[in-house]
């Protein structure tokens, strides 16, 4: 096994992945940019490496300063977490030239992943439905007005590269095609450096639920049931649960099993997620595409399952044979996820930054939380504004979903402004309560994303945090250089166990 390995990542990311490395007793190695020289992750590393600057382009995509904190610090692999490179094939072959193991997929599975079109050829290699859609095309392409034509408006504009929402956009008349073509292609190319964009058929208020799987580079591949990630903004998750309360036993089933023929078909080796589109009128799936990495969803796939996925990673970048098999995999009881973010849901999600003069989550019974920040901290202006995950367990979903608001009630924020409300009015909306809700949930609740508020209420909130804002941070509350953060811990269960 791997004696010390560099987590090529920051915040609550990182965190989670240094746990199980130093219980498997191998050393993790941090990365930092400069306003991360505090933060958890580097502190609850064995060692850390400086990159200098404060950007993420600077930092943390930086690969030749990556790959060179990892030989200069003796790591014999490298984890990259999820976002940044997690998915850059670049990044994947510039470790293996190095001499380092790349604990994901082969840079060749993953670049042909990582581009939505060659993965769509995968999927109908492997006798997966597929959304329908174009090739790469121009904003005034003849080819992009005939398949409108064919389909009928709206229809979508996807970046062929990159994720998370970018590069992509809803178009709803003619006149608009060439136009929102023009700005999707603009900020994929922002975003990912590759501005090729392709329209696709828009099938209106789908689900979208995604599959899990491990293989090993013998071939063994199985999937670990699905998740449900239909709550979005922007076309960005923020609640997710596992199981699905719209799927049957027959269409898990079928779903998982195609799940694993993408894979297959592919080539892949390690964890990775395939993610489909269900129609929730005709009840039929479409692959959408597949995630070379892990997920910020996987802890309620841990939570049900009793596994731990970053310790699968490892084992399987180490060459060990995935001794798992798809009978072994037994979920119980019902996982939510709510990301919090520093962001304000009742302004448009506008990013939020500041000190966190107090930090205080919840804890008890079937409660997890993966944070990268403490009390004292600052949220910069430099990265994604998410804080931190907490995942609640219960041996039912209403019970889970319970557990959920109470523990939100609880959770203690002052310094930024969090979506900590908006995810309280999700968990007690009847829809969401019924398990009747899809992609278009916040979009159909205006209620649950602009709530009318009393002016007493506003008052006290204005008044509350001028408060915040004037008061002087504890100094005593940061956690010193070196000691674990004070309970409960950034990725320990935040109460007395963490979840079978």
């Amino acid at each position: 096994m791997f004696s010390k390995v560099l987590v090529a990542n920051r915040g609550e990311i990182a965190v989670p992945i240094n746990q199980p490395l130093r219980a498997m007793g191998i050393a993790p190695v941090a990365v930092y940019s400069d306003p991360d020289a505090g933060a958890p992750h580097v502190r609850t590393a064995r060692e850390a490496v400086a990159l200098g600057g404060n950007a993420a382009e600077e930092t943390y995509l930086d690969i030749p300063r990556l790959v060179r904190a990892a030989t200069d610090s003796g790591a014999d692999a490298v984890h990259p977490g999820y976002g940044f490179l997690s998915e850059n094939p670049h990044f994947a072959r510039a470790c293996l030239e190095a001499g380092i193991t790349f604990i994901g997929p082969t840079p060749e599975s993953m670049a042909s992943l990582g581009d939505k079109l060659s993965s769509k050829d995968i999927a109908i290699a492997a006798g997966v439905p597929i959304v329908p859609s174009t090739p790469v095309c121009q904003p005034n392409d003849p080819a992009a007005a005939e398949f409108a034509d064919q389909w009928g408006l709206p229809v979508m504009v996807k970046a062929a590269a990159g994720g998370g929402g970018r590069g992509m956009r809803l178009v709803s008349t003619r006149d608009d095609l060439a136009a929102d073509m023009d700005l999707a292609s603009r900020e994929a190319r922002a975003a990912f450096g590759d501005g090729r964009v392709f329209l696709e058929r828009y099938i209106s208020n789908p689900r979208h639920v995604e599959v899990q799987v491990l293989a090993d580079s013998s071939g063994h591949t199985i999937h670990l049931g699905e998740r449900e990630c239909s709550v979005q903004r922007r076309h960005q998750k923020i609640v997710e649960e596992t199981p699905s309360p719209a799927l049957t036993p027959e269409l898990r089933q079928r779903m998982g099993s195609a799940a694993v023929a993408v894979a297959r078909q592919a080539g892949y080796v390690n964890a990775g997620t395939v993610e489909f589109l269900l129609d929730s009128r005709t009840g039929e799936f479409y692959f959408l595409e597949m995630n070379a990495r892990l997920q910020v969803e996987h802890p309620v796939t841990e939570a049900v399952l009793g596994l731990d996925l970053v310790e699968w990673q490892l084992r399987i970048a180490n060459g060990e044979p995935l001794t798992l098999r798809q009978d072994d995999v037994q979920p119980r009881g019902h996982a939510i996820e709510c990301r919090i973010y520093a962001e304000d849901p009742y302004r448009d999600f506008v990013p939020s930054t500041g000190t966190l003069l107090r930090w205080q989550p919840p804890s008890g019974p079937g409660l997890r939380l993966d944070s990268g920040v403490v009390q004292g901290q600052d949220v910069s202006i430099y990265y994604d504004p998410m804080l931190a995950k907490l995942i609640a367990w219960a041996p039912r979903r209403d019970l889970a979903l319970s557990r959920m608001e109470v523990a939100l009630s609880q959770f203690q924020v002052l310094g930024v402004i969090t979506n900590i409300p908006l995810l309280r009015s999700v968990m007690r909306h009847s829809q969401f309560v019924h398990g009747d809700y899809d992609t278009g949930f916040l979009g159909w609740n205006p209620a649950v994303t602009h709530p009318s508020l009393p002016d007493e209420t506003r008052q006290v909130a204005r008044a509350l945090a001028a408060w915040a804002a004037a008061m002087p941070v504890d100094q005593s509350s940061r956690t010193p250089a070196g000691e674990t953060p004070a309970s409960p811990g950034p990725w320990q269960a935040a109460g007395a166990r963490r979840l079978p």
